[in-house]
C-alpha cells in the first residue's frame, strides 16, 4: 500500500475516534429501530460536540511500503484534516480530502456528493530499493474528481452503519495522466461509549495510462550493475490492488461524543492484481502482498 492510501486509511481510523459512540458524524447518524421517525436531535446527545459545525486534526505515524509492490518499509508521517463546517462535509483521502455537499437528515439514509482531491507520490520518494531507484523517480501526480456514496444506518443494531463509496480520479498534473476507480466498503460500530472500530475492503482500477506510467518498465539504466536490470514489460489497465483493514479508535476521556483527544491504531493488508503483481518492478524487486500498521492521535473541537 502506498503513502496515499494509508493516509486515507489512517483518516477513516481518525474518523473513528472522532464519531460519537451514540451517534455517528451528523451527516449519517443511526436511528434506534424502533423509531425510524424520530427527529434528529434524537439521535445526538444534548452538547455533544458533533451538534454542529466540528473539526478534527490530526497526526500519526505509519510503517509503509516504500512504493506499491515494494517489500522494504519506510516510516511515515501522515497528518489529517476532517470536519464539518456549514453544512459541507470535509473527509480526509489519498493524501488529500473530499468535500461532501449534500446535507443528510438525521436517522436516515445518507447520501454523499461532491469532490475530491489528492496527491499521489508512488515512487516519487523513499525508493529503498536501489534498482528500483535506478529506473528514476516519478513525478507526483494531482488527482482531483467526483466522489459519490452512501450509509446505511442501524445495520446490525441501532448505533452502527455500513458505507459504500467511489472516486473517480484524473490526473491533472501531467504525471500518469490516466484515470482512477476506488470503489470502497467500510462496516462501522461503536464498542462502547469511548471507542468504535471499522472494517473495510477497497479496490483500485486503473487506466492502460496509470498503468503504463508505474508498472511498465523500459530499457535498462546507465550505470546499473552487470545482472540487475529488469526485463522489460508493457502493463496494461485494469484492477491493480485489493486491501482490507481493521481501523480502532479509543477517545482518551472514556466520551467520544465530547470531543477532546482520541487515538488510533490500524493494522491492514493488500494485494497487488493484475500487471501491477507482475511487473518485475513487484515479482522480482518486491513483493505482492503489503501490508501495513499506524498508530495516532487526533483532536476534535
Amino acid at each position: 500500500m502506498n503513502h496515499a492510501i494509508l493516509r486515507a486509511s489512517i483518516g477513516a481510523a481518525l474518523l473513528l475516534a472522532a464519531a460519537p459512540a451514540l451517534a455517528q458524524d451528523p451527516g449519517n447518524e443511526p436511528r434506534a429501530p424502533e423509531s425510524p421517525a424520530a427527529p434528529a436531535e434524537a439521535a445526538i446527545p444534548a452538547g455533544s460536540v458533533f451538534e454542529g459545525d466540528w473539526v478534527t486534526l490530526g497526526a500519526g505515524a505509519a510503517l509503509i511500503a516504500s512504493y506499491d509492490g515494494s517489500d522494504d518499509y519506510v516510516l511515515s508521517p501522515l497528518p489529517l484534516l476532517q470536519g464539518r463546517l456549514g453544512g459541507v462535509s470535509i473527509n480526509p483521502r489519498a493524501a488529500g480530502l473530499a468535500l461532501d455537499l449534500i446535507p443528510d437528515r438525521t436517522g436516515a439514509t445518507g447520501f454523499s456528493l461532491g469532490v475530491a482531491a489528492r496527491l499521489n507520490r508512488n515512487r516519487a520518494d523513499q525508493i529503498e530499493d536501489e534498482v528500483v531507484r535506478a529506473y528514476g523517480e516519478l513525478d507526483t501526480a494531482i488527482e482531483v474528481g467526483p466522489t459519490v456514496g452512501v450509509t446505511f444506518p442501524g445495520v446490525l443494531h441501532g448505533f452502527d452503519s455500513l458505507s459504500i463509496s467511489a472516486d473517480v480520479l484524473w490526473d491533472v498534473a501531467g504525471a500518469h495522466e490516466g484515470m482512477t476507480i476506488n470503489p470502497s466498503i467500510t462496516y462501522f460500530t461503536p464498542v462502547s461509549r469511548g471507542a468504535a472500530v471499522s472494517l473495510s475492503l477497497s479496490a483500485r482500477h486503473v487506466d492502460d495510462s496509470y498503468a503504463d506510467y508505474y508498472y511498465s518498465v523500459g530499457a535498462a539504466p546507465a550505470g546499473l550493475a552487470t545482472g540487475e536490470a529488469l526485463a522489460a514489460f508493457t502493463a496494461e489497465g485494469g484492477f491493480d490492488k485489493l486491501g482490507a483493514n481493521i481501523l480502532a479508535g479509543i477517545d482518551f476521556d472514556g466520551d467520544l461524543t465530547n470531543g477532546g483527544l482520541a487515538g488510533f491504531a490500524i493494522g491492514g493488508y493488500s494485494r497487488m492484481l493484475g500487471d501491477a503483481a507482475d511487473t518485475p518492478f513487484t515479482r522480482v524487486r518486491g513483493s505482492a502482498d503489503q501490508f501495513f500498521l499506524a498508530l495516532g492521535v487526533g483532536y476534535t473541537f
